[in-house]
């Protein structure tokens, strides 16, 4: 078996549609994968059709985005495994989606204020099967550079980042809330790439209210973070998860199936969720 559990599709900031991604997952050999688009699961139906074409068992799965209010910093929340209608975890995301929007057409309008000519239209033609408009569809409107290049990576930043006139982030979930709507529907909660957003110390305290599991291998991570993550997750008891965090051509170069998950959660085998 050969598991990617972090992969995300046109239904939030990746590219690629639901069956590009399993055309990807085939070739790579995947018997198993997540599509964890950020903060809905509205693809899921089309996941479950098109992966039963494929020959690939999919796991119902969302990365919600979330916070650390104690300690002020980011928290990705990764969900597995949930009953499908998802009645917690739909009424803690559609919030955030909403909020994602509004601030999107927000920062559409502060970048037109340097006369760039970006139009709403056009972004939610990118965004679509979305309903909603991330940063990535902003960027695809305005330029078709590589995400590595330094020509995208300058305009975003110019835009998005420092004194940037479209630098502003919505208020996210608190993290307990996330582990907590993903638990109520039955899912497993694993803490998403701790080592990218620096969240190794909220793990105890999610441990407590039914944390599940924690991203062990992720493109950000290096082998100091691994032995941590190996070290939390024995101490914890907690699963240890993976995979590429692939968005196609609005994130980094990876494939499919480049990054494998150390093992595939089940409903009928977990441990202590």
């Amino acid at each position: 078996m050969k598991a990617d559990l972090h992969v995300h599709s046109h239904y939030s900031d990746g590219s690629d549609s639901i069956e590009a991604l399993m055309k990807q997952a085939k070739k790579a050999n995947i018997t198993h994968m997540s599509i964890v688009d950020h903060d809905t699961v509205i693809g899921w139906q089309e996941i479950k059709k098109v992966a039963t074409l494929y020959g690939i068992h999919v796991i119902p799965g969302i990365e919600i985005s979330a916070y650390d209010y104690k300690r002020g910093r980011k928290v990705h929340i990764l969900g597995y495994h949930y009953r499908t209608d998802a009645p917690h975890i739909k009424e803690i995301c559609d919030v955030l989606l909403k909020r994602r929007h509004e601030n999107s057409l927000w920062q559409i309008d502060q970048i037109n204020s340097l006369d760039y000519r970006l139009e709403r239209d056009k972004i939610m033609e990118i965004a679509s099967p979305s309903n909603t408009i991330y940063k990535q569809h902003i960027m695809r409107h305005i330029t078709n550079k590589p995400y590595n290049s330094n020509d995208y990576q300058q305009i975003y930043r110019s835009l998005f980042k420092g004194e940037g006139v479209a630098k502003k982030d919505i208020e996210y979930v608190d993290a307990f809330d996330a582990v907590k709507a993903i638990v109520s529907d039955g899912g497993i909660a694993v803490i998403a790439h701790p080592g990218q957003l620096d969240s190794y110390d909220i793990i105890p305290d999610l441990a407590e209210i039914g944390l599940g599991g924690i991203e062990l291998e992720h493109p950000d991570h290096k082998e100091a973070d691994r032995w941590r993550v190996k070290e939390l997750a024995d101490q914890y008891n907690l699963l240890m998860t993976g995979g590429t965090d692939y968005h196609g051509v609005f994130g980094i170069e990876i494939d499919v199936g480049a990054l494998t998950s150390p093992t595939i959660p089940a409903l009928d085998d977990r441990k202590n969720v």
